[in-house]
């Protein structure tokens, strides 16, 4: 068991934000809000471009016309720019987002760190190199913005041991790094197999931060036990995770629009909604806001799908009767469920 402040060591039940009795599932929009990169090449501190930061404004565009307001966790080269901050400035300064943090260790300063898989979680990384990388962007997100960021990502989902008691010290009182159902420590990263789907407390001698977990449902004919059967077959390879989805005993479906069709995103709604969870936590990366960056969205077609894909969820969405949020409102949720 780790220590207590740690978010590895999973809540106790008194932890947990519920619902409370005749309250609705809401959802929210986070948005990985990074640099162009090849994924499938070396980490590298320099090469990488910014070519999609303009499609952040028809991003923008779409959402304020549905009426949801999303919250872009920028990164160092985000901040960087002048175009990106014009434009989620402008959007921020009216009430049409939020801003806050994600931290890509491989292209924040300090560099006194190698650059490798390894070191791309931040949470590998020695304590102070942590909290002097954190400190960098949270500081450069104020005078840039002139808002001091509350919610933090870290890249990659990599969150430490110290994490917590950094981020309370450092004034976040949101984390959303948590991805539940994914195992990444093949590639050095964290395990959130049995991580929760619903928000919980992490208490430190700092004070307390909000983990939001983005969402991952597990569906099929196996229900509530699909869960640990998929990580016990799928450890063999994405091929044995695929052959229990084609049988129909279990699925992992990830609330993004990069990768999981829309049917199967709906499929997953509707599951949250049956387990009352309070927050629907959607995700997805500004690069594949242009065609080219990502292996989701490798062509304007591929665009158009992402974007009507928005559109069936959205709409699936309101017909459940889940409404959007905000950090705010999450904060403001978890803090009368803790009140009551």
């Amino acid at each position: 068991m780790q220590p207590a402040g740690n978010f590895f060591a999973y809540p106790a039940a008194s932890d947990l934000v519920e619902l409370a009795t005749g309250e609705r599932s809401r959802f929210w929009v986070t948005i990985d809000t990074e640099e162009d990169f090849d994924w499938a090449a070396p980490f590298a501190r320099t090469g990488y471009g910014l070519a999609s930061v303009p499609a952040l404004a028809d991003c923008q565009s779409y959402f304020a016309r549905a009426n949801v307001k999303p919250i872009y966790l920028v990164d160092w080269p985000i901040v960087a720019d002048d175009r990106a901050v014009a434009i989620l400035g402008a959007a921020q300064a009216s009430g049409g987002c939020e801003i806050g943090a994600q931290l890509h260790p491989w292209v924040t300063p300090p560099h006194n760190e190698d650059v490798n898989a390894r070191n791309s979680y931040t949470g590998n990384l020695p304590a102070d190199l942590q909290r002097a990388k954190m400190t960098v962007l949270r500081d450069a997100i104020r005078d840039r913005f002139g808002v001091s960021p509350t919610v933090y990502r870290a890249g990659r989902y990599g969150l430490g041991a110290d994490s917590a008691t950094m981020l309370a010290e450092l004034g976040f009182r949101c984390d959303t790094s948590v991805r539940a159902g994914f195992d990444y420590r093949a590639g050095h990263g964290p395990d959130y197999r049995a991580a929760p789907l619903h928000p919980w407390w992490v208490r430190t001698d700092a004070g307390a931060v909000l983990e939001m977990p983005v969402t991952t449902l597990f569906g099929g004919l196996l229900g509530g036990a699909g869960r640990k059967v998929y990580h016990r077959i799928a450890r063999n390879g994405t091929h044995a995770g695929a052959a229990l989805a084609r049988l129909g005993l279990v699925e992992r479906i990830a609330l993004t629009p990069e990768g999981i069709p829309a049917a199967r995103a709906c499929k997953a709604i509707d599951l949250a909604v049956d387990l009352r969870l309070p927050v629907l936590n959607f995700s997805f990366h500004s690069p594949s806001l242009q065609p080219g960056n990502t292996p989701y969205v490798r062509s304007q077609a591929d665009l158009d799908r992402f974007y009507r894909w928005w559109d069936v969820v959205l709409d699936h969405l309101a017909r459940r009767g889940v409404e959007p949020t905000t950090a705010d409102g999450i904060w403001a949720m978890a803090q009368r469920r803790a009140a009551g």
